[in-house]
């Protein structure tokens, strides 16, 4: 059934990959404004003066797609809930990924650009796939235990 709280979690999962493909993951500025990096789901961007250093980093935006597209598609699969328990480890995975990713780009790659005593500054798309793993772990947990209540009434028919 689509009333399930699990059905909310699951939206805002997507919700969330839709606003890290939105808005800037994270951000450094030099102590010149005229020096700046961004990480966006798309590129990094490396900014002195008028000249730009492009990094394209498509391979975010993909997965961010992939666990959006995933997390609708188990939406629909209520009837099966070892398919979306499946689905969610699967989501799982890809968001530990994007994570990883993200702090590989932020941590390593950031650091060498300039002032490597700043780290730089996470911007709202950094949230969105701290929000989208805690929904995803909620909606897991809420499919579990449907799953449960299932398996204890067939048990006592």
């Amino acid at each position: 059934m689509l009333q399930r709280i699990q059905t909310i979690f699951l939206f805002l999962i997507a919700v969330s990959m839709g606003v890290l493909l939105g808005f800037p993951i994270w951000e450094k500025i030099g102590l010149s404004s005229a020096e700046t990096v961004r990480l966006t789901a798309l590129q990094l961007v490396y900014t002195k003066g008028i000249s730009s250093q492009i990094t394209p980093v498509y391979y975010l935006a993909v997965m961010a797609i992939a666990v959006a597209l995933i997390a609708l598609f188990t939406l629909f699969k209520y009837r099966n809930r070892l398919l979306q328990m499946g689905m969610c480890a699967i989501n799982a995975i890809l968001l530990t990924a994007i994570m990883g990713f993200v702090l590989y780009l932020t941590l390593y790659k950031g650091k060498d650009f300039f002032n490597p005593d700043d780290q730089g500054n996470f911007g709202i798309g950094f949230y969105a796939i701290v929000a989208a793993l805690i929904f995803n772990m909620l909606a897991n947990r809420f499919i579990r235990r449907d799953e449960k209540l299932v398996q204890e009434s067939n048990r006592l028919r």
